[in-house]
C-alpha cells in the first residue's frame, strides 16, 4: 500500500478473506439460473440474510411482468425471480447506487453444477466470478465502509436482480428508478483476469419478428400460398446487410415451417443488434421497421415486431472519466494498476449510464471463462477488489462530488 491514510489502512484490514470465500462457495453451490425460480428464491433468501448486516431496509421486490414470443407465435408471460433491494439513509445529501445480479446462465439441468479447485488460488464453479464473487466483494466493501463511520452523510441503494443474464427485462424499470438522483454507481461484474475493467460498451437489442403468410398445397396450388419461411429468410439477409462500422447484426434463428408438401404460413425470426452509439440505435430502429415493411409488401405477408433495444450503448463521458479516474487513483494507492478498455459485452451498467449516472461496472473479482463450464475465480482478488471498492466508496463519500 502506497499513500493510504492510517485510518484507511485500518479499515481495509478489517476485510476477512475466508469469510468472503465461504460466502462464494455457499452461494455458488445453489443453482440460480435465470429460469430456476426455486434456486433464485433460495439465493435471494441467503443474500437477504447476508445483507442484513448493512444498516438499512432489506426487501425482496416482485419482478415486472415480461412477455416472450413462443415458437408457435403466441405471446406468453414469463416468470422471473424476486430482486433484492437494500436502501440505506435515503435522506442523506449524497446518494450512490450499487448493483449486481444473483442469476447465472446455467439452468438447473446444466452439467456444470459443482465447485472444484484448479489450483490453490483458482476456484472453478458456476457463477463464482459472474457474479457470486462480485456480490461478496460488494458486501465486504460496504460493510467495511460502514464500520469506518465515513458514510454518515451518504445514502445508497443496492440492487441485486434476478434476470441480468437475460437482459434484465423484469428489473429494467426498477434500475431506471433507482438511478435517479444518484451521484455515481458501481456494478460488480467481473474484471478480466489481469484486472482490466470494461470502459465504453456498445448496446444490444433483441427482437422476435413473427411472420404470417398463407398456407397452400405445395403441388396443387403453391402460387396461392404466401411462404412465411421464405419471407423470414429474405428478412434475415436484408437485416444482416445493415451491418457496418458501429453496428453488428446477428440473425440468430428461424422457427416455424410446415410439412414438405405445405407452403408454410408461419415463421419467427430472432435477431440481435449491437449498436455502438445512441445515434446508431435510432437509425437501426428506423431501418428495421422499413425493412419489415418492405418484406410485408413484397412477400404479401403480415409481420409483428416484438422486442427492444434493452441495453442502450454506454459511452464514456466526462463524469464517467472522473469516476474511472477515482478508481484508478484508489488502485494506485493500493499498489494496483487499473486500466480499462471498450467491451462488446453489455450489462446493467448500460442501463444505469443511459440515465445519466456515471458507472464503473466491472468492480467485481478477477476471473475468466464466464458463461462456460470453465468459469474461474482468482481467489486473492476477493480481498483485493473489496479493498479497491471500500477505498473508492469512502473517498467518493468524503468528496460528495466527482
Amino acid at each position: 500500500m502506497h499513500t493510504l491514510a492510517a485510518s484507511e489502512r485500518q479499515v481495509l484490514e478489517t476485510i476477512e478473506p475466508q469469510e468472503m470465500l465461504n460466502q462464494v462457495q455457499t452461494w455458488a453451490s445453489v443453482n440460480s439460473g435465470s429460469g430456476n425460480l426455486d434456486g433464485l428464491a433460495s439465493t435471494a433468501k441467503m443474500l437477504a440474510d447476508a445483507f442484513a448486516v448493512i444498516p438499512g431496509d432489506v426487501a425482496l421486490v416482485a419482478p415486472e411482468p415480461v412477455d416472450r414470443v413462443l415458437p408457435d407465435g403466441s405471446i406468453t408471460t414469463v416468470a422471473h425471480g424476486q430482486h433484492l433491494l437494500v436502501t440505506v439513509r435515503p435522506d442523506s445529501p449524497t446518494q450512490l447506487l450499487f448493483t449486481g445480479h444473483m442469476d447465472t446462465v446455467f439452468p438447473a439441468d446444466h452439467e456444470f453444477q459443482k465447485l472444484r479447485w484448479l489450483d490453490d488460488g483458482t476456484l472453478n464453479g458456476p457463477g463464482v466470478a459472474d457474479m457470486k464473487g462480485g456480490i461478496s466483494v460488494m458486501l465486504a466493501a460496504l460493510r467495511a465502509a460502514e464500520l469506518s463511520g465515513s458514510l454518515s452523510r451518504t445514502g445508497y441503494q443496492i440492487l441485486i436482480n434476478s434476470d441480468e443474464e437475460v437482459g434484465s427485462p423484469s428489473s429494467a424499470k426498477l434500475i431506471a428508478k433507482l438511478a435517479q438522483n444518484k451521484l455515481a454507481a458501481l456494478t460488480y461484474e467481473p474484471a478480466l483476469p489481469d484486472g482490466t475493467l470494461a470502459g465504453a460498451r456498445g448496446g444490444s437489442g433483441n427482437f422476435s419478428i413473427i411472420l404470417s403468410g398463407v398456407s397452400a398445397h405445395a403441388g396443387r396450388n403453391p402460387d396461392d400460398g404466401r411462404n412465411a419461411i421464405v419471407a423470414a429468410a429474405d428478412l434475415a439477409l436484408r437485416l444482416k446487410r445493415l451491418s457496418r462500422e458501429g453496428l453488428s447484426v446477428n440473425p440468430a434463428k428461424i422457427e416455424g415451417g410446415s410439412p414438405n408438401n405445405v407452403v408454410p404460413d408461419h415463421a419467427i425470426l430472432r435477431v440481435n443488434f449491437r449498436p455502438r452509439t445512441p445515434e446508431i440505435v435510432a437509425q437501426t430502429d428506423a431501418d428495421l421497421r422499413r425493412v419489415i415493411a418492405d418484406i410485408e409488401r413484397e412477400h404479401d405477408v403480415r409481420a409483428h415486431l416484438h422486442g427492444s433495444f434493452g441495453r442502450p450503448p454506454k459511452p464514456i463521458d466526462g463524469a464517467a472519466e472522473k469516476l474511472f479516474g477515482l478508481v484508478k487513483k484508489c488502485g494506485a494507492d493500493l499498489g494496483l494498476s487499473i486500466a480499462w478498455r471498450a467491451s462488446g459485452g453489455v450489462c446493467d451498467g448500460n442501463n444505469i449510464a443511459a440515465c445519466g449516472v456515471p458507472v464503473v461496472d466491472t468492480m467485481g473479482v478477477r476471473g475468466g471463462n464466464i458463461h462456460s463450464k470453465d468459469e474461474f475465480l482468482i481467489v486473492e482478488s476477493l480481498v483485493e477488489r473489496a479493498q479497491l471498492s471500500t477505498l473508492t466508496i469512502m473517498r467518493l463519500s468524503a468528496k460528495g462530488v466527482l
